[in-house]
């Protein structure tokens, strides 16, 4: 027997005290909730438990809109323990509806809310197993869990553990818990009801704050959300500043009040922020066309004022090459600045790790000398060990000429430049070798050497390209802005304007103004080095390379060499992902792409 009630809200709410919520995100007083329990034969759908009763309470605001119950026939027997635990019994559910009819009723009841349970995991874990297995899919419910939340606001003081009846008492509950559905439910309700008052005295007005509270956000954080007060709901970057006006911090959102309001109430949980926001004393806004830009902004204002709690992107111009040389003898050399002497470099690279790591790749497949001697055309000195180990063709002693040096130096310029194949078959023949002789660290040394260089060559080519553009348009529909174009300018690999095509205007006038009004750039210097940083480049990058992006006018070549770095960079990346995720040890250890033999 099921049993659905519905009703409209009251007069005079519970939550009436509270009208004057701040509009930020999705306030509660507007969430519909759907407050779910359900009773089972067993603590797991996966072993065979199956569901003998659902219980749900839909409220809002405070107040009851309707109640759903029905008995669940499991058509398997009862356990005893379990009968006399919940109070059901065979007999009650033999003429009980099937699941299959049960919890597609409840599906109904519960549409289009927010899902809330106590200890969500098991309950939701039942409904959507079943929900699968009848071959439909799990519709996208927010789930809040009030056990989780208790966690973060009951103490000990309040009560000895975080248990619905212990909860229910807390919070002086009408229904006690019994183990029945809708009872459970219905005390699940009062307990959501008390978490929310406690949480709204500090400042959780809305659904967004509730699900990412955390008690370790201090009152003297949240004493400061007032400072999110002026900031508007729109994309952009947000800089806090202290008392002497100095950026403390710098980052972006598609909302700015929104993502500033959550250092001062939920979710901001890093201690360098919490220390952050006591110093911050005013938040600045800058609002921005698209992501795109806000992103690029924020590349730029890190880099411009170099703000202490911002760990990434401040020192954009700490770069590292390495340098083909041009002289008589050539030789791979790690430099910070690309001159304009005609030679060849590799990069920027992030580090000088990770310049070095591909700086051994190099050596390991190209015997040119390491030293920095300078050498003239007839060089005769005393060959160095590497010489001696057959990792240097030595011309210092006239070991090697001319012309066959210069065949292995035009091969590593090919290789930097258009086709870094002779790096990749020499490293993976060697890796397999070590693997083959399950010595996998030191497979590991070289797998991570191969990596660094076809992340570096890709990056170096990528870059090129984009550089070598007067002037990129592009335009992409952005589902965010209700459908609406985004167009992007792009010089020398620097974003030069930005917008967003208003309804009803024209896109080839729009395209052609925004144009003008375009920060003029100038020719970037020798090099892979656009005029932009290299990280803003590759995030313009990144989003030409996205899907739905038109090309609307292209001055210049923007080409990669078609045997390039980049149509290498899958498995490596798939190596990376491999080895961060939570795999069994042995798994980790993979030298893919050399696999380990059989044993």
């Amino acid at each position: 027997m099921s049993t659905t009630q519905e009703s409209g809200p009251a007069q005079g709410t519970r939550w009436e005290s509270q009208r004057s919520f701040d509009e930020l995100g999705r306030p509660l007083r507007d969430i519909t909730f759907t407050v779910v329990d359900l009773e089972t034969t067993g603590g797991s759908p996966e072993i065979g438990s199956m569901i003998t009763e659902i219980g749900a309470v839909k409220v809002r605001g405070g107040e009851v809109l309707g109640e759903f119950q029905t008995l669940v026939n499991p058509h398997t027997a009862i356990p005893p323990f379990i009968a006399v635990l919940t109070g059901i019994s065979n007999t009650m559910v033999a003429d009980a509806p099937p699941v299959e009819s049960a919890l597609p009723a409840f599906l109904e009841f519960a549409a289009g809310t927010v899902l809330v349970a106590h200890n969500a995991p098991f309950d939701v874990g039942f409904l959507r197993h079943f929900t699968e297995l009848q071959g439909q899919p799990w519709p996208r419910f927010e789930v809040l869990d009030t056990a989780r939340l208790a966690r973060r606001v009951i103490t000990r003081d309040d009560a000895p553990n975080c248990k619905l009846s212990s909860l229910a008492r807390v919070f002086r509950s009408q229904t006690t818990p019994n183990h029945r559905a809708l009872s459970d439910a219905r005390a699940t309700v009062d307990v959501l009801h008390g978490l929310m008052e406690r949480l709204g005295g500090l400042g959780v007005h809305t659904l967004e704050e509730l699900q990412t509270f955390s008690g370790r956000v201090t009152t003297a954080q949240r004493r400061k959300r007032h400072l999110a007060e002026d900031l508007p709901h729109a994309p952009g970057v947000y800089l806090f500043r202290d008392d002497d006006d100095r950026v403390l911090y710098v980052g972006t959102s598609r909302d700015l009040r929104t993502r500033v309001r959550t250092y001062f109430t939920a979710s901001e949980t890093r201690s360098r922020m919490g220390e952050m926001v006591g110093i911050a004393s005013r938040v600045e806004a800058i609002e921005c066309s698209t992501a795109l830009e806000a992103q690029v902004r924020e590349l730029r204002l890190i880099a411009q004022h170099k703000p202490r709690y911002n760990r990434r992107s401040r020192f954009p111009e700490k770069m590292h090459f390495l340098k083909l040389t041009r002289e008589p003898w050539p030789r791979l050399s790690m430099v910070t600045k690309v001159l304009d002497d005609d030679a060849d470099y590799l990069g920027p690279f992030g580090s000088r790790k990770a310049a070095e790591k591909s700086l051994a790749a190099l050596h390991d497949t190209f015997p040119v000398r390491q030293c920095s001697d300078r050498f003239g055309r007839v060089p005769s000195r005393a060959p160095c060990v590497l010489a001696e180990l057959g990792r240097c063709l030595a011309p210092c002693d006239g070991s090697v000429d001319a012309t066959t040096y210069g065949s292995v130096v035009r091969l590593l310029r090919d290789t930097l430049l258009r086709r870094p194949d002779e790096v990749v078959d020499a490293i993976n023949v060697r890796m397999t070798q070590l693997a083959e002789s399950e010595r996998f660290e030191e497979a590991g040394v070289h797998r991570d050497r191969l990596a660094a260089f076809v992340r570096a060559a890709a990056r170096t080519q990528r870059l090129t390209a984009l550089a070598g553009c007067a002037e990129i348009v592009a335009a992409r529909r952005d589902d965010d802005s209700r459908g609406r174009w985004e167009v992007h300018v792009v010089r020398h690999g620097r974003l030069v304007a930005a917008g967003v095509i208003p309804p009803g205007a024209d896109a080839h006038q729009y395209v052609a103004e925004l144009r003008l009004s375009a920060e003029t750039v100038t020719a970037p210097g020798p090099g892979p080095v656009p005029v932009a940083s290299a990280e803003e480049s590759e995030k313009v990058l990144r989003w030409l390379e996205s899907p739905g992006v038109r090309l609307v006018e292209v001055e210049g070549e923007w080409s990669c060499p078609v045997a390039g770095a980049t149509r290498h960079l899958a498995v490596h990346d798939a190596v990376a992902t491999s080895r961060t995720s939570l795999v069994p040890f042995a798994e980790r250890r993979s030298l893919s792409p050399v696999a380990q033999p059989a044993r």
